[in-house]
């Protein structure tokens, strides 16, 4: 790491200071995460894209219906003498039949059909009418392919721009890719159980061919940290911030920070931070970010004066 000459001493000072002020700074409270993404929410046309992909209410759905198994666990979730549904097992719905509840009030149990044979049973404690008048009924550890089918059907053979660097190799573990380059689309599959879109895409990684993938949320606000519009762009990024100069560009792209640039440049490369101390000092301005990696950077006014990444 490399500290900017006439900051060193200060700088080394800040990014020693967990919760109190040193002499001549004064501490204003934290920020936390959720306070530095705190702005005037605007709807744009990555939002709207995806927005009506969710989960069929229960009375829409017909015989045939499948569902992707995410998780062998499924089996602990129906009734006794199910075959036992490997991960990626698809599970056809035959229909539901409502029974009497070892409490005398009204359950309702779902059936559905093995690839090879056999039926399960997934039992719920609320009537058949009940659970029509619910927006969605969801089956544990399983994804609607419904669901998939229509991101597919918008998605794939369309060129975007990608906007985050977490990226799935073909075995589905992570890795630091590129962010804010032109992808191509080549195909969308049931994700796991949190994400239940994977979507898989090509790129020019630093003049190579590379695929990979990144696993999306649909029709879930609770996981909305990814999904499409977090995740993609229709519209070159970089033509939206001009007056950063290509080299600092270049480093945003791979995730990486340097000496002297801004705040906003920082916060493009590496995101948003878990929490910022702020520090007004007689002749600066200190901020420094935090980030749940050890990541830790030091602005004074606005300027990237000392970093750990």
């Amino acid at each position: 790491m490399r500290l900017l000459s006439p900051l060193t001493i200060v700088a080394t000072l800040l990014a020693g200071v967990a919760t109190s002020c040193f002499t001549g700074i004064e501490s204003t409270p934290r920020i936390t995460d959720k306070d530095v993404s705190r702005r005037h929410v605007v709807t744009t046309d990555e939002d709207r894209f995806l927005a009506d992909v969710a989960r069929q209410p229960i009375k829409a759905w017909q015989p045939g219906k499948r569902f992707y198994v995410t998780d062998q666990k499924i089996s602990l979730a129906l009734e006794p003498g199910a075959p036992e549904a490997a991960v990626g097992t698809e599970l056809r719905y035959l229909g539901s039949r409502g029974v009497t509840s070892v409490t005398g009030g009204e359950d309702t149990e779902l059936i559905f059909a093995f690839p090879e044979g056999g039926e399960a049973v997934y039992r719920i404690s609320a009537s058949q009418s009940e659970l029509e008048s619910r927006p969605a009924v969801p089956v544990p550890f399983t994804i609607e392919t419904s669901m998939v089918d229509s991101v597919r059907s918008r998605l794939v053979g369309r060129d975007l721009y990608v906007r985050t660097s977490l990226w799935y190799d073909s075995v589905g573990s992570p890795f630091t890719g590129l962010k804010y380059i032109p992808v191509k689309i080549e195909d969308v599959v049931p994700g796991n159980a949190v994400y239940p879109v994977k979507v898989v895409f090509s790129a020019d990684v630093d003049g190579r061919p590379a695929v990979a993938s990144m696993f999306m949320s649909v029709g879930d606000a609770v996981h909305s940290a990814r999904n499409f519009s977090s995740l993609f762009s229709f519209t070159d990024p970089r033509q939206r911030y001009p007056m950063i100069a290509d080299a600092n560009w270049d480093r945003i792209v791979h995730g990486r920070v340097a000496l002297e640039m801004t705040r906003d440049e920082c916060r493009l490369a590496l995101g948003s931070p878990s929490r910022i101390d702020r520090y007004q000092g007689t002749s600066a301005y200190g901020e420094r970010w935090i980030y749940e990696n050890g990541v830790y950077l030091i602005f004074f006014d606005g300027i990237l004066s000392s970093f750990r990444q």
